[in-house]
């Protein structure tokens, strides 16, 4: 099969690429990067896409925006999945499959009020759909630390998740993509509800930092959400293997060894 992947170079999209490759199939990675930009609509820009996706058995979209703002995500996600829906029509791109957040349609708030757009763009589509709601990534972890420390502290949203392997999410969105369109796969999840706070703490001291971590309490719908366990898997819900702890360990076994100076 030759499956596009739309956001190749994300952190879910990478896991998609190889898991791809890895199968045997042909991969067509688009990213900004690569000259693909979702966010804006011009006739010729769509004209090319349409040409990029000329004999895609099915197309992957793990896009992302960094913003947290509601009307800045919604923007994006509404934008993207309309052009990239046009695009594969006029291609004749038989699969469209994305991944959204569990939980986000019913936050419909900051980052979540995006995916939930996104989510009502492919459902009002049509036929030749597939979308796979996950919980957060183990790697959320890693990137709240990248994204906030103010004074000396660590600021960690307060939030209640159970955190998957980004890989066992690329693994079955590949398993989606490579069969018919199913609507509204079942949920999945990761193994262990934890701490967002707590993740952090973990993540730091297995660098070996010994930062303070601060759960801060988000406003809105959003923050409600991360705090009560809106986006937590209901009971029943599909669950993947690898756990938080068992992601930091190998994470650590992956590390390349320091060599003593002198």
């Amino acid at each position: 099969m030759k499956i596009a992947i739309v956001g190749a170079s994300g952190t879910i999209g990478r896991y998609v690429e190889t898991a791809a490759r890895a199968a045997g199939h042909e991969t067509l990675a688009m990213t900004r990067a690569s000259g693909v930009d979702l966010s804006t609509a011009t006739t010729a820009s769509a004209d090319s896409l349409a040409e990029r996706l000329a004999g895609v058995d099915a197309v992957i979209d793990v896009t992302s925006t960094g913003s947290l703002s509601t009307a800045v995500a919604v923007s994006f996600f509404s934008t993207v999945t309309q052009n990239l829906l046009a695009a594969e029509r006029r291609a004749g791109v038989p699969h469209h499959v994305a991944l959204s957040i569990i939980g986000a349609a019913a936050a419909d708030s900051g980052y979540y009020a995006g995916k939930a757009a996104q989510e009502r763009e492919i459902m009002k589509s049509g036929d030749g759909w597939s979308l796979l709601r996950a919980s957060q990534f183990h790697e959320f972890a890693q990137q709240s630390v990248a994204r906030g420390t103010g004074v000396g502290i660590q600021l960690v949203p307060a939030m209640r998740s159970q955190p998957i392997a980004a890989a066992e999410v690329a693994a079955e969105l590949l398993r989606i993509a490579t069969a018919e369109p199913i609507g509204l796969a079942p949920d999945l999840a990761g193994p262990l509800q934890e701490s967002m706070p707590d993740m952090v703490r973990r993540y730091l001291r297995s660098l070996g930092l010994r930062r303070p971590v601060l759960g801060v309490a988000l406003p809105g719908a959003m923050g409600r959400a991360m705090r009560n366990g809106g986006l937590l898997p209901a009971p029943g819900t599909r669950l993947g293997q690898q756990s938080f702890q068992q992601w930091l360990e190998q994470r650590a076994a992956d590390r390349p060894p320091r060599h003593p100076q002198g």
